[in-house]
């Protein structure tokens, strides 16, 4: 099953917070299809790779509503979120999708 939804990523640096875009494949935990906003790695470095960089957190919004989960930057780049954060997310996320009333 290949399932990718939209999610925005926050790297949190020392003193900066890089925004970004990417898709989140619900079925592996891989992030795919990283875009950066008004950040350019080519120039910059990737935000995972600089001395400063503290962590990733990312979002994943519907309804008006969020759900936050932590990213995970391997070595070679590769973003993901571990096993036990995507099965928390799916069941987070089949009630954000599913418009539950925040609480219930």
């Amino acid at each position: 099953m290949d399932l990718k939804v939209p999610i925005t990523i926050a790297f949190e640096t020392t003193e900066d917070v890089i925004d970004a875009r990417a898709m989140l494949n619900l079925a592996s935990g891989e992030i795919e299809a990283l875009a950066f906003d008004d950040y350019d790695p080519e120039i910059e470095g990737h935000p995972w790779r600089r001395k400063d960089y503290e962590f990733a957190a990312g979002t994943l919004t519907s309804h008006g509503r969020d759900v936050e989960f932590k990213v995970d930057a391997s070595g070679s780049g590769q973003l993901s979120i571990s096993a036990n954060e995507l099965l928390e997310l799916k069941t987070r996320a089949a009630a954000l999708f599913a418009g539950k009333p925040r609480g219930a």
